[in-house]
This record gives structure tokens, sequence and C-alpha cells, in this order.
């Protein structure tokens, strides 16, 4: 068979599917400014691959096991980008700055990603609210 590319005369073949899930709501099921992770995840994409496309919100539930298998409802957007094996190894660093920041920022219980078919997840501890300070007792005297 003919090498497709060649045959359409395309300048660029990428055979590698990178799929990103943006949350629309934090693991406290609190709102996020899920439009400024979208920007973000364009233009880390753009940067690292050469182009990415976000789609419109979807329906998804996630089990945070942290939380006793609580389920947490979210409406993520999807962002895909197609590139090489070679170029996510070469950008695998910038690439798990991005989601390591986007994760603790947004204050995710996990950040999921497909890259070729296969689903990551990074998952990050649940952090405690901090408490309100006591106010401290003088001693007497």
């Amino acid at each position: 068979m003919p090498d497709i590319a060649d045959s359409l005369g395309a300048s660029k073949a990428a055979s590698a599917l990178l799929v990103l899930f943006i949350p629309s709501r934090d693991r406290s099921d609190q709102p996020i400014d899920q439009g400024y992770w979208v920007e973000e995840a364009l233009k880390a994409l753009g940067l690292m691959f050469g182009g990415a496309t976000a789609f419109p919100q979807g329906r998804g539930i996630w089990r945070d096991d942290a939380q006793g298998g609580k389920l947490l409802f979210d409406e993520p957007v999807v962002v895909q980008c197609y590139t090489s094996e070679n170029r996510i190894e070469q950008k695998v660093s910038e690439l798990r700055d991005f989601l390591h920041r986007m994760g603790r920022e947004a204050r995710q219980g996990a950040i999921g990603l497909v890259i070729d078919g296969d689903y990551l997840e990074i998952g990050f501890p649940l952090e405690k609210l901090p408490t309100a300070q006591q106010p401290k007792v003088k001693k007497r005297s």
C-alpha cells in the first residue's frame, strides 16, 4: 500500500494521540476556572507538540477513593493533539510539570490523560483543609 501521507501531499504525519481531560470542579466539588485551564492546556500542548484541539464539555464522573469512594460529577473539556512518541519522550518533563501544576492548583484528586490508547492517571494526595487557629491561652503567673 502506498504511503498515504505522501499520496495526500501531507507535510506532517503524527501517529501518537494525546488526550487530556480538563475538569470543571475540584475534588471538594467546587467549580474551578475551567476556561483558564483549557487555555493553559492549549498553549502548553501547542508549544510542546505543535497544536491541540479542545472539544466542548462532556459529562463524566470520577470516584475519589481517598474520600471513601465519593462520586464526583464533572463536565470535562477534552483536549487532544497528535504528535509522535519521539516528541512526547523529548517533552515528557515539560508535560509532567504542566500536568502536576494543573493537578495541584486546580485541587484535583487525579489528572487523567490517554496516550496512544493507554489511560494514565496522576494521583494527588487528599489535602486537609486548614483548621482555624486557636487563640493562645495566657499562662497565669
